[in-house]
C-alpha cells in the first residue's frame, strides 16, 4: 500500500503517484497554509473553541480589519477552519476548526511553546541585528 507521507528515516521526501499537487515535502504543503502573519496566531487562537470575529481582533492585536478579513477567507478556502453565519441583527458570525485545521493548529503548539521559552533570546538577537548597520 502506497502512502503520501515522507519517511522520517529518508533524507528526501518520495511522494507517490497521485498524492501530491507539486509539493515534493509535507514542510511546503504545511507552510503554504500558514503563510501570511496572522495565520498561525488564527488557527492557535480558535484551537481551544470557535471564535467570534470580535474575539480574533481583540485577541490578535495590530492586524488591520482588512487583513484579518483576507486571511480568515484564505483559511476557509483552504478548509482549515469555517466561517458561520446565524443571520441574526446584530450579525453574529463565528469562526471554528476543521478536523484538517485542528490538527495544523496541534502541530503549532510546540513552536508555541519554542517562542514562549525562549522570548527573551529571541527579543534581545532581534535588538542586536537591528542595531547593526
Amino acid at each position: 500500500m502506497t502512502t503520501c507521507s515522507q519517511n522520517a528515516n529518508e533524507s528526501e521526501a518520495t511522494v507517490p503517484e497521485g498524492c501530491g499537487v507539486g509539493y515534493s515535502y509535507g514542510l511546503a504543503a504545511a507552510l503554504r497554509i500558514i503563510s501570511g502573519k496572522w495565520k498561525p496566531l488564527i488557527l492557535y487562537f480558535l484551537l481551544d473553541s470557535p471564535k467570534r470575529y470580535g474575539e480574533l481582533k481583540r485577541t490578535i492585536q495590530r492586524v488591520s480589519d482588512k487583513v484579518l478579513i483576507q486571511q480568515l477567507k484564505e483559511l476557509e478556502t483552504d478548509r482549515v477552519l469555517t466561517r458561520t453565519d446565524f443571520k441574526e441583527v446584530p450579525p453574529r458570525v463565528d469562526y471554528a476548526l476543521t478536523p484538517l485545521g485542528h490538527s495544523l493548529a496541534v502541530a503549532i503548539v510546540p513552536l508555541c511553546n519554542w517562542g514562549t521559552k525562549n522570548m527573551v533570546e529571541v527579543a534581545r538577537i532581534l535588538a542586536e541585528r537591528d542595531a547593526s548597520p
